[in-house]
């Protein structure tokens, strides 16, 4: 264990284009500077005016990711958090609405004591005193502040919204000390022609640009098919001002947690450490586990079919957090993960007359999984064919998990099907709420109907569990109560819950009050149940979420 007086900074920019896996860099390198036991804290900077993702659409910026303080953020926060183990907050993600809204609200109440308010120095400043801040607080579950913060600015080098954060970790290498602060670059090395030649012109100009606003990169990480050519890293040091074994090659790998192992391959840790006093060479226990997880899931023979039912099954981002979560929970269960992605209206009815040939794959899809799984979502498209998906799972005995949106569709079928209440839907469905006769889902009465941002029932909360023997405890190791994270402004009608127990589908934990429905579990199922809160989000690759772990053993045949 290393004893670090002053913080150590790593920032990570990114060029040519963006999408390059800046945030998987970033936390690979913060799993390299935790291997030796420093402990190690993340920030991300996104350059839009938006206080924060929470009303972005998954198609704009994929998933929403919640951390326990409600705070609704970019989903590179839970790369950082699964890949370090840690929880962030809110102030762990920095916007461009959130560093302007902090800057107008002093100006406003005389803080800069008449001054001209300018983006240099008081945006600047206030992004530098926000960094300073955040990155001292614990994030590992104890007291002590980390030794090493971990910086991605999203977006690429030359955007116009990115120009006052540049200029802001200008200003900071020399507030913080130069040899405090790392800088790694990430760029695109991308292969034109038929004799696949692996181009540098791209590296070349976004250093050069990047140079030209005061940053000079000490490591620059390029993303490629193939492994770079010697050649080419030569051609890369002598143009970009960095050493030949500066230029590492981010290469496709068989799995994500095989880039932690590259790195260290080709020197990252070491170089890292040069850059900022630190003595982190050399291998560990800890990054040893770390390889053998990663080489374990390239031995997996056997598979696991998961059917993902829901309706931006195109856009694999949207899903970003329950994907990994049903990773973890595969490597637990000894199988290679299979998704296959089903576009929730292909299994409506009613498209069967104008697209059968969708609705017949789908279905024969469907039927082929060992597991169905309904995430979160929200609006009313596709809900029908995810009704019927939950019918076909709890009359067929197939392994189902529902996540929010997911508990409350296994509740309208039940209600529809089972309880006889014809025409049962949410409140969230259809035009006139006044008029739904039969409310299997209502609206939460304490949310806002006038404002989007930050107004649903967000972050950890604990649910007490109400049954003494139930799977789903099982899978918790039998705790009295849980504590997840929510997103949500509808939950099961408390009016009805009495009736729909009696029926055999058991909410099995509820909150504080007892009143509001937080877990579901039918009798007399191999495993059929739903979470009103999100437990993908605090899945880690060592310790899987106990609702995935519970879908996968299921679905391999294990009695829960």
């Amino acid at each position: 264990m290393y004893s670090v007086v002053v913080m150590k900074y790593v920032i990570v920019t990114g060029g040519v284009l963006s999408g390059l896996g800046k945030g998987i860099t970033a936390s690979s390198i913060g799993v390299l500077m935790k291997s030796v036991g420093l402990r190690v804290t993340s920030i991300k900077i996104d350059p839009y005016l938006n206080s924060d993702a929470g009303t972005m659409s998954p198609f704009e910026h994929g998933e929403v990711f919640v951390l326990d303080d409600g705070g609704e953020v970019d989903l590179d926060l839970g790369n950082y958090e699964r890949f370090l183990d840690v929880s962030l907050t809110k102030d762990h993600n920095i916007t461009t609405g959130k560093v302007y809204s902090s800057v107008i609200e002093r100006e406003r109440r005389g803080d800069y004591l008449g001054k001209t308010v300018q983006v240099i120095p008081h945006i600047t400043d206030e992004i530098q005193d926000w960094i300073e801040r955040v990155s001292t607080i614990p994030t590992d579950g104890g007291n002590e502040s980390p030794d090493a913060c971990v910086i991605e600015l999203g977006g690429t080098v030359g955007d116009i919204e990115s120009s006052p954060f540049i200029e802001a970790l200008r200003q900071f290498q020399f507030r913080v000390g130069r040899q405090n602060v790392c800088f790694v670059h990430v760029s695109l090395v991308p292969v034109m022609g038929p004799v696949g030649e692996q181009k540098t012109k791209p590296t070349q100009h976004t250093v050069k640009e990047l140079r030209g606003l005061g940053i000079t990169p000490d490591l620059i990480v390029c993303r490629s098919k193939e492994p770079l050519q010697q050649e080419i890293k030569q051609k890369l040091a002598a143009f970009c001002h960095v050493e030949p074994k500066a230029v590492i090659s981010a290469h496709d790998l068989s799995n994500l947690y095989q880039i932690p192992i590259s790195f260290e391959k080709q020197g990252v840790r070491a170089m890292i450490a040069d850059c900022i006093g630190l003595g982190m060479s050399g291998d560990d226990e800890y990054l040893e586990d770390w390889r053998k997880m990663a080489d374990r899931v390239d031995e997996f023979q056997e598979e696991v079919r998961i059917a993902m039912v829901g309706k931006y099954t195109g856009l694999s981002d949207s899903y970003l957090s329950v994907i990994k979560a049903l990773q973890h929970s595969s490597i637990a269960v000894n199988r290679r993960l299979v998704i296959d992605w089903i576009e929730s209206t292909d299994l409506d009815s009613s498209i069967k007359h104008t697209d059968g040939d969708a609705h017949r794959k789908a279905w024969e899809t469907l039927k082929l999984a060992d597991g169905i799984l309904v995430p979160g979502g929200f609006g009313n498209r596709g809900v029908e064919g995810k009704i019927e998906a939950a019918r076909y799972a709890r009359e067929s005995r197939v392994p189902y998990l529902g996540i929010c949106l997911g508990l409350q569709i296994a509740t309208i079928e039940f209600c529809r099907n089972e309880l006889g209440l014809q025409g049962a839907n949410s409140e969230e469905f259809v035009d006139n709420p006044d008029s739904l006769e039969n409310k299997a889902v209502v609206f939460m009465p304490e949310i806002s109907k006038t404002h989007m941002g930050g107004t649903m029932r967000l972050g950890a909360k604990v649910t007490p569990f109400v049954m003494e023997d139930c799977k789903i405890k099982r899978l918790y190791g039998n705790p009295s109560e849980v504590s997840e994270r929510h997103r949500h402004r509808y939950e099961v009608n408390p009016e009805l819950i009495e009736e729909i127990e009696a029926k055999g589908m058991i909410y099995v934990g509820k909150d504080e009050t007892g009143q509001r429905c937080e877990i579901m579990e039918l009798k007399d199922h191999p495993y059929y149940v739903g979470t009103q809160y999100h437990p993908e989000f605090k899945s880690r690759p060592g310790r899987p979420s106990p609702p995935f772990l519970g879908l996968l053993k299921a679905a391999v045949g294990e009695v829960l």
